[in-house]
C-alpha cells in the first residue's frame, strides 16, 4: 500500500511510502490483532517514514556519486599512464632509429650528438671523454635496457635502484605471500 506525503521541511516535494500490506490470518492464524499492527496512528508516523525514504535515497546517491568520483580519478590516472607510455615508446623508436656505426647492447651507455646537417648519431665516447675537442653538440646521454628501452643519463642511477629492488625480490620468491583468491567458503569460515 502505498502513500504520497509531503515533507514539513519541503512542502513542495512529494516522497511515496510504501507500506507493508495487511493480511488478517497469515498462514492462516491471527496471532496479533491486524488493526493494531497495520494501522497508521499517527500522520506524523507517514512523515517519519517518508523522511526515513528520502534520507535513505539520498545515502545511496550519495554513495553512488562517490564510487563514479573514484571511478573517474582512476580513468584519468590510467589515461596520464597511457599518454606517457605511448611518449615513452615514441622517444624509444626515434633513439632506435638515430645513426650509429656499432651494434648496441643491452646494460651500455650510449652518448647522442648532432652533426650540422641535422643528422642524430650515437657514440660510445661521452662529451667528458671529447673534452673541449668535442666534435658535435652533446644531445643526450642514455642507458640500452634489457627490454630495448632508453634510460635518459639523469634517471639512471634512480632506475638501476628500481632493477635491482625487482631483481632482488624476484630471486626471493619466499618473500612474496603466496596468491590466493578468496572464495565463499573462505569468506564464511572468517565471518562465522
Amino acid at each position: 500500500m502505498d502513500r504520497t506525503v509531503s515533507l514539513p521541511n519541503q512542502p513542495d516535494k512529494m516522497t511515496t511510502v510504501t507500506l507493508v500490506e495487511s493480511s488478517n490470518a497469515p498462514g492462516g492464524l491471527e496471532l496479533v490483532s491486524s488493526y493494531q499492527t497495520n494501522r497508521v496512528g499517527d500522520p506524523m508516523d507517514l512523515v517519519s517514514l517518508a523522511a526515513q525514504v528520502q534520507r535513505g535515497d539520498e545515502f545511496v546517491k550519495a554513495n553512488a556519486c562517490n564510487k563514479l568520483t573514484v571511478i573517474a580519478d582512476q580513468i584519468r590516472y590510467l589515461q596520464q599512464q597511457a599518454r606517457k607510455v605511448l611518449e615513452d615508446a615514441k622517444n624509444d623508436a626515434e633513439l632506435h632509429h638515430a645513426a650509429c656505426n656499432i651494434v648496441k647492447k643491452p646494460g651500455n651507455m650510449y652518448y647522442l650528438y648532432q652533426r650540422p646537417s641535422g643528422q642524430k648519431y650515437f657514440s660510445i665516447i661521452s662529451p667528458k671523454e671529447w673534452g673541449p675537442g668535442c666534435p658535435h653538440p652533446f644531445i643526450g646521454g642514455y642507458k640500452l635496457q634489457n627490454d630495448m628501452s632508453w634510460t635518459p643519463l639523469d634517471e639512471v642511477e634512480k632506475r638501476d635502484g628500481e632493477i635491482a629492488i625487482m631483481d632482488k625480490l624476484l630471486s626471493q620468491q619466499t618473500a612474496l605471500p603466496p596468491c590466493t583468491e578468496p572464495n565463499f567458503e573462505s569468506i564464511t569460515k572468517l565471518t562465522g
